[in-house]
């Protein structure tokens, strides 16, 4: 194969999708089940565990074990019959909404999970909206049909009005709860039986299939839940929309899937949908040279974006990780990226993950994600390329919704609180200002738990024992202007609620909302905004 044919071959097999979902749903479960499902493989080595140790989690950080929560996203790759795919694991809880709107615009898919019996909550209802706007097509994994469960029809119903989307199911349920016996495959006319697995079982074995119509699915199913079956099969192929693949790649379908993570029912025919449907790596918006290009995987120049960074994964290690999303060309170790500012950088130790777990890589192609060991260099939002002149679309930062003061209780360490805060600050686990008048931090943050993990973050990784103290703000609002005189007589005006950010770029502090409102009028040659595109 020609060197120049090799990476749209191999972005052809690649699919790189995020699992989003509300709290509970089963987000983290269905992460593990399809990891088991497709081998653990990750593409540099073979997982391999016993025991409780088997669980290659996602959730890796201290918090994330005490609480049984997911706070920050993770990368997994693996490879199953033939296709490599790249799992992005995102957070559950809405307090930390900012780093999976991040880890979105790094998927070219994402898989929906909804629990079974409450349908669509409002998390997946935003990220939904997150998804639409970057046209990611959606595949629904409806979990824990093994538990009592909302009519089917009625929680598709809820996908059709609440999302606008075409439900397809691909499967239908014969019951749910103690009555769950399995699905039908709509496609080819046979019966998955449900069996109830231990939770440490090593391996997860594909469900048992029955012809329908033989006497094996008469004896696997009650005569009632078999006409239950089939009648509700039925009506769902009379009155619900046929998958199209090209529907739902657009973005106006979703297939469907049940089944029950905890017990890994279901989960492999997902992986399946996966592989056979979602879209390989999708061009990316760019600018190139002022123009707007869309970069696809046959380009041959390597590129990419930072999408997150990540400090201290393994406390061993000390290290900071930039995870890069590939767009196009052949990555090999050893090679220079420029950044779209000039910047530099040669990638020695290249990772690929499997949660915190990692290994050099010798190459990587279009729609994998690899991390860039690398000391402050490399921000989220920046794009690398071979020639530094691709500068992908920007990730947006978003107006912080509770602000505090942050000191440490030793001040002798107050150097080293600010270098601890400004480099969480450039991972994006909270937003770090710096007031023009005063000595301390704000910082601000989308949920109250952010403090939490930034509390404890500081204490583990630096040692340090922080208070943070109510703070007379309550909202924060990036300024800008046509000329650069406006934006200084602003913040001549206003010296004592002007902070600065990571980037130092000017933000104005309100006392309140109706007070950012009130500024903003008095002065309306002075931009206020709520987000922030990042320059790559």
């Amino acid at each position: 194969m020609p060197a120049t044919a090799r990476p749209a071959a191999e972005a052809a097999r690649r699919r790189t999708f995020a699992i989003i979902s509300h709290p509970d749903a089963g987000k983290t479960t269905l992460t593990e089940a399809l990891l088991l499902a497709g081998g653990a493989i990750h593409l540099a080595g073979e997982v391999r565990a016993r025991g409780q140790a088997r669980r290659t989690r996602s959730d890796w950080m201290k918090i994330e074990r005490e609480r049984g929560i997911s706070v920050s996203a993770s990368v997994m790759t693996f490879e199953s019959d033939g296709k490599v795919f790249n799992l992005l694991d995102t957070p559950g809880h809405e307090d930390f909404s900012e780093d999976t709107y991040r880890t979105l615009t790094a998927a070219d898919s994402a898989v929906m999970v909804l629990d079974a019996a409450k349908g669509i909550e409002p998390r997946p209802l935003k990220l939904f909206e997150v998804c639409r706007l970057r046209d990611i097509p959606i595949v629904t994994f409806i979990n824990k049909m093994d538990r009592e469960a909302q009519d089917p029809f009625a929680l598709l119903d809820e996908i059709h009005d609440k999302l606008a989307l075409d439900p397809a199911p691909l499967y239908w349920p014969a019951g749910s709860g103690q009555r769950f016996a399995g699905m039908l495959d709509l496609n080819r006319r046979e019966f998955l039986r449900f069996s109830r697995p231990s939770a440490d079982e090593p391996v997860l074995a594909r469900a048992e299939r029955l012809p329908m119509g033989g006497n094996s699915v008469s004896e696997a199913l009650s005569e009632e839940l078999l006409a239950e079956l089939n009648e509700g099969a039925d009506l769902a192929r009379g009155v619900l929309s046929p998958f199209d693949g090209e529907a739902f790649r657009a973005g106006h379908l979703t297939p469907v899937v049940f089944g029950a993570a905890l017990r890994r029912f279901g989960v492999a025919e997902l992986l399946s949908v996966i592989a056979a449907e979602s879209p390989s790596p999708r061009p990316q918006n760019a600018r190139i040279d002022g123009a707007d290009v869309a970069v696809d995987a046959g380009r041959e120049e390597v590129s990419g974006f930072v999408f997150k960074v990540q400090a201290n994964m393994d406390p061993k290690h000390r290290d900071r990780v930039a995870f890069l999303r590939l767009c196009s060309g052949r990555f090999v170790r050893g090679m220079t990226l420029k950044t779209a500012a000039g910047k530099a950088m040669n990638i020695h130790n290249p990772l690929m993950f499997l949660a915190q777990d990692r290994e050099i890589t010798d190459e990587a192609f279009p729609g994998d994600v690899i991390g860039a060991p690398n000391h402050g260099v490399l921000r989220v939002g920046d794009s690398l390329s071979e020639s530094g002149k691709i500068s992908f679309q920007g990730i947006p930062n978003f107006a912080p919704e509770i602000l505090k003061r942050c000191r440490v209780k030793d001040p002798l360490k107050q150097k080293h609180l600010r270098r601890a805060l400004e480099a969480l600050a450039e991972e994006g686990v909270t937003q770090t200002f710096r007031p023009t008048i005063g000595a301390d931090m704000i910082i601000g943050a989308v949920g109250a738990l952010q403090f939490d993990v930034l509390e404890e973050r500081v204490a583990t990784e630096y040692g340090l024992d922080v208070v943070f103290e109510p703070s007379p703000y309550q909202a924060a609002r990036w300024i800008s202007a046509d000329a650069k005189s406006e934006v200084d007589a602003f913040i001549a005006k206003y010296g004592s609620q002007i902070a600065e950010d990571i980037d130092g770029a000017p933000v104005f502090l309100g006392k309140s909302a109706w007070e950012i409102g009130y500024v903003q009028e008095k002065n309306p040659a002075i931009r206020f905004t709520a987000v922030k595109e990042r320059a790559a």
